[in-house]
């Protein structure tokens, strides 16, 4: 390990030991928060995303594929009561192909693998039962595809096709789901269910389709063509109406100064009606004239006879003129041509006959109104039609407002106490916050302190040390020579041996750089040296 890691930790562990027992309280409670974080955030970074290795398995398949992952050494999870197996995304494609190989899962319930399955010698009842069987079982899978479907069962009522019948009955379709918990479908995947399974069969039709749910609830009932119960129907019309209604009145006379009600009639029965019109073309040729004549002897010199033909409006003419005894008539028939129209009307359920809106206006606001042009307005904007019976009444009124002020401050206090919540929340988080937070910054700002005593401390016996260095360099350096005289005919001079020029060098640098870490230090020492070494 490095001498600067060494000497670090060396120091850190001289702080801790010089801690207080509340000092190291406090660091051990920062210190171990620290590390429960780094570990939820690791734990939360490293976990695998899981995605659905198969949904709506049975008990035995579950087992089945659950000993298959442990033995590869998977890891799973088990959802929706053990009928949904979760595997982490990275593996999913890999145990599903070692699934199919194992023929897992075995369950099922149905589909057009049914068909496969049936021999060469199967019935034509046993041919048209499989058949309607794998239709179910196709449309169960498709739609326990869609989000939020737990199961789904699907039953098909389809007639033989017979020549003994003239009119042909359509085939019906029941659907049975059942959805996740918490989940409830809403009309437009309801409307998806409908559609799916009456495209999927011929002949069948949207209103042929029942959708019932597991609370047993009729999503949408065969007949009526709209998802929900009848007087849903006629309830989602009436809020639609009122709502257009109420929001041009609240542009007219302000919020809060006028109330709607809508009440509307459906009715629920559907049929076909089929009506045939003849019309006669205005100068249109005949299509086809025949003639005839019929000529008849009569006795000589009798009487003249008066009979004739009935023509147009029961009016006797002439059929002949008699001559010489002989009568001969005449007959013209045309067969003119006319207009023959057909038409089939198919009557669905939930065709209004009728409704009634009932407008009441404030009297404070309403003083200077046209009410004329008001149910104007309103007619307008309901679709009033009076053929039907449609009505509409507008009343001036006094409004009363004390459960609008009552309102008013139920509303005010709900909002207060959901601020108040709020705040709640907020203060609440905040002190969660500090109180992780400032426990561990007063042991960060201890320690840091610490350190740089420490460090302090350490900086000075360092310069202590080195101006005791330069105090015995100097020492060496100002050495004096010692002289001898052995003889008196001459001198002799004998000099200290000099410091090795490595020696002196490194001094001088060190010299050096602690004149250029703190000038005025180095001055005074140095001055100082020099009066120590003056004589007294």
């Amino acid at each position: 390990m490095p001498t600067q890691v060494t000497s670090a930790l060396r120091r850190l562990a001289h702080t801790i030991r010089e801690f207080t027992i509340a000092q190291r309280t406090v660091a051990i409670i920062g210190v171990a928060v620290l590390t429960l974080g780094i570990v939820a955030l690791t734990f939360w970074i490293t976990k695998p995303s899981y995605t659905p290795l198969f949904s709506g398995l049975s008990a035995t398949d579950a087992n089945t594929i659950v000993e298959q992952l442990r033995t590869d050494g998977v890891e799973y999870e088990i959802t929706n009561g053990g009928g949904t197996i979760m595997v982490p995304e990275a593996n999913v494609y890999d145990e599903r192909l070692k699934a199919a190989a194992a023929g897992l899962p075995s369950s099922t319930t149905g589909g057009y693998s049914l068909l496969d399955k049936m021999g060469v010698t199967a019935s034509e009842f046993q041919q048209n039962v499989t058949y309607k069987r794998a239709l179910e079982g196709e449309l169960a899978n498709t739609i326990e595809a869609m989000k939020g479907v737990k199961t789904a069962s699907v039953q098909l009522a389809i007639p033989k096709d017979t020549v003994f019948v003239s009119e042909k009955t359509d085939p019906t379709a029941s659907v049975f789901i059942a959805t996740e918990n918490g989940v409830t479908l809403n009309d437009d995947q309801v409307q998806a269910i409908v559609h799916l399974t009456s495209a999927s069969i011929e002949g069948m039709k949207a209103s042929d389709v029942s959708v019932i749910d597991a609370q047993g609830i009729v999503l949408s009932a065969a007949g009526v063509g709209a998802s929900g119960a009848e007087g849903k129907v006629a309830s989602d019309y009436e809020s639609r109406v009122r709502s257009s209604v109420q929001a041009m009145l609240d542009k007219v006379v302000g919020p809060g100064n006028a109330t709607v009600v809508v009440a509307a009639d459906m009715s629920q029965n559907s049929g076909q009606r089929t009506e045939e019109t003849f019309t006669s073309p205005t100068d249109a040729p005949s299509l086809n004239v025949s003639f005839s004549s019929d000529a008849t002897g009569g006795a000589a010199g009798g009487s003249s006879s008066s009979t004739g033909v009935l023509g147009p409006d029961n009016i006797a003419v002439p059929s002949g003129v008699q001559t010489s005894g002989t009568v001969t008539s005449q007959s013209v028939t045309k067969n003119n041509a006319i207009n023959k129209v057909t038409e089939s009307t198919t009557i669905p359920a939930g065709a209004i006959t009728r409704q009634t809106v009932s407008v009441a206006l404030n009297s404070s606001v309403a003083s200077g109104l046209n009410i004329a042009n008001v149910k104007a307005l309103i007619n307008a904007a309901a679709g009033i039609d009076k053929t039907r019976g449609d009505q509409v009444a507008v009343e001036v009124v006094s409004f009363n407002k004390v459960g609008a002020v009552q309102a008013a401050k139920a509303l005010a206090a709900a909002d207060a106490a959901a601020a108040a919540d709020r705040t709640a929340g907020i203060i609440r988080t905040a002190i969660t916050i500090f109180g992780i937070a400032i426990p561990a910054t007063v042991a960060l700002f201890l320690i840091a302190r610490r350190l740089r005593r420490r460090n302090e401390e350490e900086q000075e016996l360092r310069d202590m040390g080195e101006l005791a260095e330069m105090r015995a360099m100097m020492n060496d350096q100002t050495m004096p020579i010692a002289l001898s005289a052995p003889a008196p005919a001459s001198l002799t001079y004998t000099q200290v041996p000099p410091l090795e020029p490595g020696d002196n060098d490194r001094k001088r640098a060190e010299i050096d750089a602690l004149a250029a870490k703190d000038p005025q230090r180095t001055a005074d020492f140095l001055r100082g040296l020099m009066d120590d070494r003056q004589p007294a």
